[in-house]
């Protein structure tokens, strides 16, 4: 007998890119910390923060520049993955 294996993931990437944003912008905005300021600490153009940040702009973004956003709201990278609502 042949057992039909179920998948282990439910979410796709846009529900994880979903939530970094979110994270993201609400880590900035709990340090009144501007977009500029996070594109000055972490070499990133304010656009592309922007980008990052706004749902509708469907921006991602690689692992080293999620890194260096955590860098500078110092605080670790795995509460950018912690679904909040």
């Amino acid at each position: 007998m042949v057992c039909k294996k179920e998948k282990a993931y439910i979410h796709d990437n846009e529900y994880y890119y979903s939530i970094i944003r979110k994270n993201i912008k609400r880590l900035r905005l709990e340090k009144n910390l501007t977009q500029q300021y996070l594109a000055d600490k972490t070499d990133i153009s304010r656009e592309y923060i922007c980008d990052i940040e706004n749902e509708s702009r469907n921006k991602h973004l690689s692992t080293a520049k999620l890194g260096r956003i955590a860098e500078a709201l110092n605080v670790e990278i795995a509460n950018f993955f912690k679904a909040t609502d």
